[in-house]
């Protein structure tokens, strides 16, 4: 059968594939279109699986509201310059649409809903990669429902959020916290709501960091008593560099060894174990002030008022309840 220019043009509208592919795809179905339809998704499913271990850094961050529902979503693929194209920004729209609209629980409920077109979000994304050539994932989704939700999407389309209030707020108050969401990428709301783990970790990091200093302290104390700088006997490619270059002898690289290896070990088994989680439990705080929501410096203020404080002088009862945030970059 022959296939016709205005037939590939035809399934071309139909599909967003390629003029060849088009071609080709009608060849094989003998100018069946449905058929045709058939071959090119299924094109998309295997360039999917030949590329599926390439990593997608690139994409869209797109948030949509309708009432008291806001979704955020990303749909990612390998290279700036395809992220850039009129399908793909198209793509990534409709797959926006269709998650405020259908209001899915997760990412693997969004893939299953139906576009404007009747196919499913899985089956457009497959299509686009067979169409590109290029890795298309649905990369981040996320909901939430509440009295108000604040959105916001930075310029470069690559990172935004959401935030979810108790009440009905300014949308300006809205788009500031999500702002602020965007920009300072908090852990959590609040102190209170902080993961256990985080935590566990940040306590962890802070006591092992005490000791260390406090070893380092000491170390460098005994190093100095002797007249050796500290700096220059650091670690083990200084002490050898800085013996070379004559700012150390030999005599002095040896002493330094000694001094750091019985100092260091001395000093640890004897750390006071009331200072070190005193400091530790200092460092955690502020770990938690800088990284809660509500705890964090408000950006958007020029005096220095924390996020709870500002919300607090728009509306003394608003608080945030939940915020998602994605970003292309982190």
């Amino acid at each position: 059968m022959a296939i016709t220019a205005q037939d590939v043009m035809k399934l071309r509208k139909m599909t967003s594939a390629g003029m060849m592919d088009c071609k080709n795809a009608l060849t094989e179905a003998n100018g069946n279109f449905e058929e045709a339809v058939k071959i090119i998704r299924e094109k998309g499913k295997l360039v999917a699986a030949k590329r599926a271990d390439r990593e997608t850094t690139e994409g869209a961050v797109l948030v949509r509201t309708n009432g008291d529902k806001a979704i955020i979503v990303c749909l990612g693929c390998e290279t700036d310059f395809v992220s850039a194209t009129p399908d793909f920004k198209a793509l990534a729209a409709e797959i926006a649409d269709a998650a405020i609209a259908a209001f899915p629980s997760d990412a693997e409920a969004l893939k299953a809903c139906v576009c404007s077109n009747g196919h499913t979000v899985e089956e457009e994304i497959s299509a686009q990669t067979g169409k590109t050539g290029e890795k298309h994932v649905l990369a981040f989704y996320a909901a939430l429902e509440a009295p108000f939700v604040g959105q916001y999407v930075h310029f470069n389309g690559k990172l935004g959020a959401i935030v979810a209030f108790n009440k009905a707020v300014p949308e300006d108050l809205g788009r500031a916290v999500a702002q602020q969401v965007t920009a300072m990428s908090p852990v959590s709301v609040s102190e209170a709501d902080c993961p256990k783990e985080v935590i566990d970790n940040e306590r962890a990091v802070a006591i092992q960091k005490t000791k260390d200093e406090q070893v380092q302290k000491a170390v460098d104390a005994a190093l100095k008593k002797v007249g050796i700088n500290p700096a220059h006997v650091d670690s083990e490619d200084h002490i050898e560099s800085n013996t070379a270059k004559g700012w150390i002898t030999p005599e002095q690289a040896a002493q330094a060894r000694e001094i750091i290896a019985k100092v260091s070990a001395e000093k640890a088994a004897n750390l006071p174990e009331q200072m070190v989680q005193n400091i530790a439990n200092g460092r955690v705080q502020k770990f938690l002030k800088e990284n809660t929501l509500e705890n964090q410096d408000f950006v958007q203020s020029d005096e220095k008022v924390s996020v709870a404080d500002y919300i607090k002088s728009v509306d003394k009862d608003a608080k945030v309840v939940a915020f998602r945030r994605y970003s292309l970059n982190d």
